[in-house]
């Protein structure tokens, strides 16, 4: 899948020109992993005009685009965009290069990513401006007038999670200049759609919404008076309500609907009590309304779906996206399900020049159909999965695991996970355990994978394929009301291992729980850790509709982490605010919630610090109380005490919602962030924070982990990406880049041998050893970098293109075959600042006339110490780095003697090789300059036995035989096998016996 990604330079907002020489992160770069299937999509649209293109807006992956169908899909809201939650998206009528978006997704899950207002494109999505509304919130509806695409109407929802007073209707007549707010009702009620009359735009329809969440109940609809249908006929001066024929009482969300053939029908399909909930037909454009059906299957969970939508060529056809997707071809008074490719609907768009093409999208992702929806396209090519956390195994490579919202738990390989893995093909696999998670690997045995799914706990064996639930209490929690529950969980309820014995796990409701035979038997080792208020143990879902699904149980733990220095040293966080710890494995514990800290807030992370086992950090989310203000505390006496380390003025920006906070584990002081938009790094233990974003696209970082020298994250809208080796980072150096070059030293790094490197997606790369620098100044000569061995001989040396290897080439024409080896690589780089480069640990290789070629390819070194030098003009800077075997190849017997006669064997064949290349160019040379008619026959003879003919299928002679021996004796590493010794003898007999008949 291409994946194309453009990043603005957000993460240059906290790196002035001042810092540069005294601080520099631009080397680094994280890569994507996946997993290529969808998440959630909450709108699609298309054009008429490009019947091929579509568009699509995540709830946390931005703005995707495609030109062939669905195919594939290429974000374009990257690097323009401050939020990835997309509400809606418009194309102009009259011009396809005209795409307004509003953000701030209408469906409003706890998880929801705050809306930033609205973008506009005259490119077709290739640049954006924001152009306004930066606080109306969640924008259910944007529609622009097929007239002039510089009118344009938007329905902000408003603040999710509070009230205010940029709910309302808002238009612009100047295509997003200026904006004026056309009909409020209060703070506390926005708008979820509004739609335009088909042949005048001036008559507008808009579906008021009071809403909120809290982080205990959803609160959809209120008294009437507080939502409704309202319609104005003088666009947008004057505004009326519609209510004869609607619910009278208690009303919720509003979808609207208006045929594009017989503007006299609107279509409603609205959430109100009971049987009173359904669709509503209007044929008079909306002075009376009349119910046709009030199947349950329209308004199930109205917060969440509700979207009505007509056929553009008969108004008697009409979808509705919630769960499942239904349709009716009796304007409205009979349904049936249709098939998508995954459940939770939530928006349809019918092209009106052809009907059977359409696109369709639900919480996997967006669908194209090209026969009316019989047969979809695949979701399996867009990866913007939400990701609940991260987890890793101890496989080597190693794999990440993670719940995707809405669809399974996975487990995806960090790397090709093996040396015959198919590159740009996505492997994953489901390990047990629900959407929910976490999914944790036994530590030790990887097969052993611990999940929790909405509360309830089980043992999957990836061996067998089956999962062994051992839930606590062994109740089903789902649908009560938390106060009549035993033990409440939270849908993501946290699990977690021991680091001081894999076969102890705990798990938390209001309690702590401990199990040391895989839930077979519990202990409860806690009081409740929370500060359950009763007020706040409700039914969910009020005051139409009740919704509990376990992501509003409040007074919950949250969080779970035992000391990996000290055993039996345990803090954990609930999601109403209470920080708790035990020194003593659960006989006692302490409520160590920061002072100062503003109540109810979740604590999403705990990480106990790996050097002072008084020291642990934690992050705090309050966004589902209206404040989007980080919280990051640091305490270093147990949590008597606690320093707030997201200041206004730190580094962090105000609205930047904390996610997770995470020591690394070998530098003390040097810690990671993640943030409702990106992510952080402090070099000072939180003093002072700096962007870290780097490449990444703006989306929620919901876990972070370090393994193995990587930075691995997991996302709410970009699935899992990866950082490889943040070793410079944790050299002080790194914070004091002044005048001299600086050649960081390299991580050990393990020796794999894997298919070709990826750098589409997923973005799996071959080996190599990642070698961080720093320059001074800019160069366009003078810099070198040199591999040396144990011995201190040169293995390699790459110099730059802008250095120039003119003389270089030429020494390299005429070294003929000796072990020096240099070669020209444009990645090696000499610009001002950090450079990375990457050596793929090739050495010498085989000789070729093409210069490009000469030397390339050659045998991947073995297991030992190794040095780099880099050289900039006169100075010579060196630093040693160790390659480690595979551990998966010691498992298998091999030695590192074998690694040494594996080498020099295939030295000789490579030397061989490259003679007869020679000879060939050789022969060649004087067959062309040659007038003697006998001589030539000579040559042409010689030559036939020594290289292949042209055609297809040619007999393979002397030096593809060489080469083919080469090949697979260095196709893995192995001892050499007998036949392969005893060809080598008779292709140097062969060699030999041409090179006397040549009498050269």
């Amino acid at each position: 899948m291409k994946t194309l990604v453009r990043f603005l330079s957000i993460s240059t907002f906290l790196l002035s020109t001042t810092l540069v020489l005294a601080q520099d992160f631009s080397a680094f770069e994280y890569r994507t992993i996946g997993p290529s299937r969808g998440g959630r999509v909450t709108t699609v649209t298309g054009t008429p005009v490009l019947p091929g293109t579509f568009y699509l807006g995540a709830s946390g992956a931005g703005v995707w685009k495609t030109d062939d169908y669905g195919t594939s899909w290429n974000n374009i809201s990257d690097g323009f965009f401050d939020t990835p939650s997309i509400g809606a998206i418009e194309v102009a009528l009259n011009d396809p290069n005209i795409v307004y978006v509003g953000t701030g997704s209408d469906g409003l899950r706890s998880n929801i990513i705050s809306g930033k207002g609205v973008y506009k494109s005259i490119d077709a999505g290739k640049t954006w401006d924001h152009i306004g509304l930066a606080k109306a919130g969640q924008i259910g509806a944007v529609e622009i007038d097929p007239t002039n695409n510089n009118i344009v109407w938007v329905a902000a929802i408003g603040d999710a999670f509070k009230a205010n007073e940029e709910r309302g209707i808002y238009k612009t007549i100047d295509g997003g200049a200026t904006w004026e707010k056309m009909l409020h009702i209060s703070n506390t009620t926005g708008f979820a759609d509004l739609e335009l009359l088909p042949g005048n735009p001036n008559v507008v329809y808009a579906a008021a919404w009071k809403a909120q969440r809290t982080p205990w109940t959803i609160l959809s609809g209120g008294e009437n008076k507080e939502g409704g249908i309202y319609k104005s006929v003088n666009g947008g001066k004057d505004w009326i309500k519609l209510e004869t024929g609607l619910p009278k009482g208690l009303i919720g969300k509003i979808d609207l609907a208006v045929s594009a053939v017989d503007s006299s029908l609107l279509y409603a399909v609205i959430e109100a009590p009971g049987d009173e909930g359904g669709v509503y037909k209007s044929v008079n454009q909306g002075k009376t309304f009349v119910q046709t059906s009030s199947n349950k299957g329209l308004v199930n969970r109205p917060f969440y779906y509700t979207n009505i939508e007509l056929d553009p060529t008969n108004p008697d056809i009409v979808y509705s996206n919630a769960n499942p997707l239904l349709k009716s071809t009796d304007g409205g008074e009979n349904w049936t399900m249709m098939a998508v490719p995954h459940g939770d609907n939530h928006d349809i768009w019918i092209n009106p020049n052809n009907t059977d093409l359409l696109i369709q999208c639900n919480d996997g992702g967006a669908n194209v159909s090209h026969n009316g929806g019989k047969t979809w396209s695949s979701q399996f090519n867009q990866p913007t999965a939400e990701i609940y956390q991260v987890a890793v195994d101890d496989q080597y490579p190693y794999w990440i695991y993670g719940a995707q919202q809405d669809n399974t738990t996975i487990a995806i390989p960090s790397s090709a996970p093996s040396g015959t893995s198919a590159q740009g093909t996505q492997v994953m696999i489901e390990v047990g355990g629900c959407e929910t998670g976490p999914s944790i690997p036994k530590p030790g045995n990887h097969n052993i994978v611990y999940n929790n799914c909405k509360g309830r706990f089980s043992v999957y064996n990836k061996i067998t394929g089956t999962g062994r639930e051992y839930s606590i209490g062994a109740s089903n929690i789902y649908g009560h009301n938390p106060k009549d529950l035993k033990y409440r969980f939270q849908r993501v309820a946290p699990v977690h291992v021991s680091p001081h014995d894999p076969d102890v796990v705990y798990m938390g409701s209001q309690f702590v729980h401990k199990t040391r035979n895989d839930g077979v038997i519990w202990e409860t080792i806690s009081p409740d850790l929370t500060a359950f208020e009763a007020d706040k143990q409700v039914i969910s879902g009020s005051p139409i509709t009740r919704d509990i699904t376990g992501e509003e149980y409040y007074s919950t733990i949250y969080s779970i982490r035992e000391s990996k220095i000290k055993k039996d040293l345990i803090w954990t966080g609930s999601n109403d605010g209470v920080v708790s710890i035990t020194q003593n494995g659960g006989q006692t514990w302490s409520n160590v919630t920061p002072k100062k800290m503003p109540k109810g807030g979740r604590v999403e992370s705990i990480e106990p610090s790996q050097f002072n086992p008084a020291k642990a950090y934690i992050s705090v989310d309050r966004h589902l109380l209206g404040d989007a203000t980080p919280y990051f505390y640091k305490t270093e006496d147990y949590g008597k005490t606690w320093e707030l380390l997201s200041t206004a003025s730190n580094g962090i920006p105000s609205d930047y919602t904390a996610k997770v906070l995470r020591e690394d584990p070998e530098t003390a002081g040097l810690l990671y962030a993640g943030t409702e938009y990106g992510m952080f790094v402090s070099l000072d233990d939180g003093k002072v924070w700096k962007t870290f974003q780097q490449n990444l696209p703006v989306t929620p970082i919901t876990d972070v982990i370090i393994h193995r020298g990587d930075l691995i994250l997991s996302t709410m809208g970009r699935g899992f990406w990866i950082l490889d080796n943040i070793t410079s980072l944790r050299n002080s150096e790194i914070t004091n880049l002044k005048d001299a070059p600086i050649l960081f030293k390299p991580d050990t790094t393990i020796r794999y041998r894997t298919g070709r490197a990826s750098g589409d997606f997923p973005n799996y790369p071959a080996t190599g050893v990642l070698i961080d620098y720093y320059l001074p100044n800019d160069l366009t000569n003078d810099v070198k970098l040199e591999i040396l061995d144990a011995n201190k001989k040169s293995i390699v040396t790459i110099v730059s293109d802008s250095t120039q290897l003119k003389s270089t080439s030429e020494k390299i024409e005429d070294m003929g075959l000796s072990m020096t080896f240099t070669y020209l690589d444009a990645k090696l780089e000499t610009k001002k600042g950090l450079n990375r480069f990457t050596w793929d640990l090739k050495q010498k290789g085989a000789w070729s006339d093409k210069k490009s070629r000469s030397f390339k390819n050659g045998p991947m070194v073995p297991p030992g110490i190794y040095t780099a030098r880099l050289i900039v003009g006169k100075q010579n800077l060196e630093q040693s780095f160790e390659i480690l075997v595979d551990p998966r190849l010691e498992k298998e017997g091999i030695t590192n003697s074998t690694f040494i006669e594996q080498l020099e064997f295939q030295n000789k064949v490579i030397n061989l090789l490259s003679e007869a290349i020679k000879f060939q160019v050789t022969l060649e040379g004087e067959l062309k300059k040659s007038t003697n008619s006998e001589k030539k026959a000579l040559l042409d003879t010689i030559l036939k036995k020594l290289k292949n003919a042209e055609g297809a299928y040619p007999q393979q002679m002397l030096i593809a035989q060489i080469s083919y021996l080469s090949y697979i004796i260095g196709d893995a590493d192995k001892e050499i096998g007998k036949d392969a010794k005893e060809r080598y003898s008779e292709l140097v007999s062969e060699f030999n016996l041409l090179k006397n008949e040549s009498a050269f």
